[in-house]
This record gives C-alpha cells, sequence and structure tokens, in this order.
C-alpha cells in the first residue's frame, strides 16, 4: 500500500496520512496540492510532505480526491521554515500553512465563491462545467464549494474553480471585502492605427483645422522623445496647457489610446536606472562589518537614525546577492512605507522589484507567488 503525509489548512499539529495509488506515490512531490476528505462532508486542500509505506496505527487511511498541481507551488526550504515557525511562535504548523500560502490557492468545501461583476465573461471561451458554475452564479449570490460539487455531480471541482479564478469570473468572499483600490494613473499612447513612420505628418494634416489637439498630439511626441517613458494624462496636461477635454477628444477620435497603470507596478525602463551607488565612509565601513559578521552569524543590526543612509547599505548589500543568482526578502514594518521604498529600490533594481502586501487582491498575490518560486527576472527581490 501506499501514502502521502499532508498538512491541512487547520489549528491541528499533527500531519495526516492518506491513501495513494502506486502511479500517484511515483508522481507526487512534496509541496504539491493535494485535495482530501475530512470529517464527515469536508474536502480541503491538503500540502504534501512526503510519500511512503506506512500504514497509520490509529486510523484508517482514507483515499485522496485528487492532486491538484503538476509540480510543487512549495519548496522543501519553505516547508522547513514553517515548522520552524510554529515551533517558535507555539502554533499549529496548519495554521501557518494557511497563513503563508494565499488563499484562492487553498479552496475547501466551505469556501464561498461568487460571480466577479466586474469582469466581462465571453461565454464562448468558458469551458462546459465552467459555464455550469457561471449560470449557477448568476441566478444565486454565492455558493459554497459543497454546492459545485452538486450542481457538476462530480467530487473533482477545485481545478475547475482555480481555473475560474485565473480567469478572474469568481472570486472568494474574503476578496469581497477587500475595500483596498490600488491607486491608477491614467496613461496615454498612440493608438495603433497612426503607429507607423509617417504617422505624425499625416495626424498634423488631419488635425490642420483643430489646432489645439494638433498642439496636443506634437507635444505628446515631444515628450516621448525626451523622457522615453510612458505619457500620463496629468503629465501631458500640466506640461503642455493642455486641458483633459481636449486630450478625451484625442481619444475619442482614436488617435490616442487610454490604460492604467499602478502606482507601484509602472515599469521601468534601463534609462531610468540609476546603476552604481557611492558609499560615504561610514555607510562603507558599516557595509564592511557587516559583510565580515555574516562570515560566522545569521543575523547583522544596522543602527542608525531615520534618513542616516541605511537603506544605501541595503542596496549594495542586495547587489552583491543578486550578482551570486540568489532572492532578497525586504521586509517593511508597515504599509504606509511601501510606495516610496519600493521607489528607491526600482531606481538601482528597476523590474526586478515584487511588491506583496495584505491589500493586494487573490491574484496579484498568486502572481507575485508564482513569480517568485518561478525564479521570475521579475521577483528578484
Amino acid at each position: 500500500m501506499f501514502f502521502v503525509e499532508v498538512i491541512l489548512p487547520l489549528a491541528l499539529d499533527k500531519t495526516f496520512t492518506y491513501e495513494i495509488s502506486e502511479a500517484e506515490f511515483h508522481f507526487i512531490k512534496p509541496g504539491m496540492r493535494i485535495a482530501v476528505p475530512f470529517g464527515k462532508t469536508k474536502v480541503y486542500t491538503a500540502l504534501a510532505l512526503e510519500v511512503h509505506q506506512n500504514k497509520p496505527l490509529l486510523y484508517e487511511a482514507k483515499e485522496i480526491h485528487e492532486i491538484l498541481d503538476e509540480k510543487p507551488i512549495v519548496n522543501s526550504y519553505q516547508i522547513k521554515h514553517w515548522f520552524w515557525i510554529s515551533e517558535y511562535y507555539m502554533c499549529s504548523i496548519g495554521e501557518v500553512y494557511k497563513s503563508a500560502v494565499p488563499s484562492s490557492l487553498l479552496l475547501e468545501s466551505e469556501t464561498i465563491i461568487t460571480k466577479n461583476n466586474q469582469t466581462e465573461v465571453l461565454k464562448s471561451e468558458l469551458s462546459d462545467d465552467e459555464f455550469l458554475v457561471y449560470e449557477a452564479l448568476e441566478k444565486q449570490n454565492s455558493l459554497k464549494v459543497q454546492d459545485i460539487v452538486a450542481i457538476l455531480g462530480k467530487k473533482t471541482v477545485l481545478p475547475i474553480l482555480q481555473k475560474l479564478l485565473s480567469k478572474e469570473v469568481i472570486y472568494l468572499q474574503e476578496e469581497v471585502k477587500e475595500n483596498y483600490k490600488p491607486k491608477l494613473i491614467r496613461f496615454v499612447r498612440l493608438h495603433e492605427n497612426h503607429e507607423y513612420e509617417n504617422g505624425l505628418q499625416e495626424l498634423l494634416e488631419l488635425l490642420k483645422n483643430a489646432p489645439k489637439q494638433r498642439e496636443a498630439v506634437l507635444q505628446y511626441f515631444q515628450l516621448k522623445a525626451r523622457t522615453k517613458k510612458p505619457i500620463s494624462v496629468k503629465e501631458l496636461s500640466e506640461d503642455s496647457d493642455i486641458s483633459p477635454t481636449i486630450i478625451k477628444s484625442l481619444i475619442d477620435k482614436e488617435i490616442f489610446e487610454e490604460y492604467h497603470l499602478q502606482t507601484d507596478r509602472t515599469d521601468f525602463l534601463e534609462d531610468d536606472l540609476q546603476k552604481e551607488i557611492i558609499l560615504s565612509e561610514a555607510q562603507n565601513r558599516a557595509f564592511s562589518e557587516i559583510k565580515q559578521s555574516f562570515e560566522t552569524k545569521n543575523t547583522s543590526l544596522l543602527f542608525g537614525v531615520t534618513s542616516s543612509g541605511k537603506t544605501e547599505v541595503y542596496i549594495k548589500l542586495i547587489k552583491e546577492y543578486l550578482e551570486k543568482g540568489r532572492q532578497v526578502l525586504y521586509l517593511l514594518p508597515e504599509i504606509a512605507l511601501t510606495t516610496q521604498l519600493v521607489s528607491r529600490l526600482r531606481k538601482h533594481f528597476g523590474n526586478e522589484v515584487a511588491v506583496y502586501h495584505s491589500k493586494y487582491n487573490q491574484n496579484e498575490r498568486i502572481e507575485v507567488w508564482n513569480q517568485v518560486l518561478n525564479q521570475s527576472e521579475k521577483a528578484k527581490i
């Protein structure tokens, strides 16, 4: 007989054993998610720790429902760290697992699913099962996972819900309570209809009877050539003293098109990067002492009053670790500091900086989780 040892996302100190087939025994790797029954009717997303052939002595092992991943979503280093947290802070390993992973990765039978009314759904892009769930949510405000099991007449519904979550067709109840809206900035770019070599000349001819709109187009091209960055509506308006109404008219005429970027996710161009950082004598001394301390200790305390230059030392240290092919976790004590600090880091590291905090919605958190997991270029820090 073959078994898998799992962590359940519950306040339980121990791990649990489930029966698996021989094929599943050879497929399952530590860090994969597995849907398992627990209690009389509930289903949870468990995390595989190891496979073995040791039959539990105190209870009859139940069979798993399904394997949810093709490869691990959590690595062995994280699992080891979670067990340390569990012991150090005297809490259950299940609580650590539930806290550590984005909740959209932890669907369970009691999870409440709601239709996302902000997303425009193309029904032709939904599978038959996905469409049945979508149709049911149009008739009811919310459904539990176990309701969807009954609607589809099958136990294996978690992968279907994962796909609907990734398509932003549904969301979980906890997201409904999310009152944070990321700050978006309006940007404009030239409409694709006019993106060719003689586009500017033809536009100026086209707008010869609309001098203010013509001026706005000229200013856009000048700004683009000067800054080589995305042009915000505010920047174009203030730089050239052009009213937003004029810009809107150009959008309506499909000369410009507008788009939005989140303030802490704007792409940085190579031209914006400040690669070198020059340390003062005191900063250099701190930098050298920290490196020396790391030869014998895992932790070093850098003390300095506000604005004393600690961030520059961190940046220099981060750069050395990135050059070794490693990742860096930079923790801040509060969300309010994020924008300022991220801006400073991105001046040196560009899009290698990813942000993750409690005011991001579940899709954004999963996106960052996967970038870190896959060691993406977008999430080295």
